[in-house]
């Protein structure tokens, strides 16, 4: 009967950082699309592994801030996410809905360090304005896009990245990558932050 328990448990243990409607009791593994020949449909298309679109990510063209806005597959804005102005360690800012007003703020991403070799984001929640330690962490090797996302400053794993290569992707000239998240984990919060990684390392080595 020891088996009765677990549901419960792993409900505590739920990590709902955009919204309780995107955990599940089950691993998801989510297909990350960079779209790099059209603009029209978003820079990244997330999918499940049917293929079938789960979220769209689109660029606010000619806005001040290097914006993004995350919609749900019904085309729903969850969240909008920005690069903060002159911000040493280009930290990025994520709001709910299409808001960027300081309330509306969900989560921050930062470069732990300026000169790193191997990819180390901290991520701190909104409620967390100390910002002593960090509510997840991600690290690991952008280049083989094999990323570890950690709850806090601890070694529990909450989702791992790693690269997809498939002779459809080469001739549509997308970069393909996929994530598996871990139950109970908001998989909507996942998929931003990987976008978020990507962006974090197109931009720097767009300076080399």
């Amino acid at each position: 009967m020891a088996g009765t328990s677990y549901p419960p448990m792993a409900m505590a243990n739920t990590i709902a950082v955009i919204s309780p409607q995107f955990c599940v009791p089950y691993p998801v593994d989510l297909t990350i699309v960079r779209k790099l020949m059209t603009l029209s449909e978003g820079s990244f298309g997330v999918t499940d592994v049917n293929g079938n679109i789960m979220f769209r990510v689109k660029g606010k063209l000619f806005s001040l801030h290097d914006r993004r806005v995350l919609y749900d597959a019904a085309g729903n804005p969850l969240i909008t996410f920005q690069q903060k102005l002159l911000s040493a360690h280009r930290r990025w800012q994520v709001f709910r809905g299409e808001s960027t007003d300081a309330k509306n703020l969900l989560f921050s991403v930062k470069k732990s360090s300026l000169l790193q070799f191997r990819t180390k984001l901290d991520v701190f929640l909104a409620s967390n304005t100390a910002e002593n330690v960090c509510d997840f962490k991600i690290e690991g090797s952008w280049l083989e896009r094999s990323c570890v996302i950690y709850s806090g400053n601890s070694s529990n794993i909450v989702a791992q990245m790693h690269r997809k290569h498939s002779v459809q992707s080469v001739l549509l000239g997308k970069d393909t990558f996929g994530v598996t998240v871990y139950p109970n984990v908001d998989y909507a919060f996942i998929a931003a932050l990987v976008v978020i990684l990507e962006e974090i390392n197109e931009d720097r080595s767009g300076e080399d």
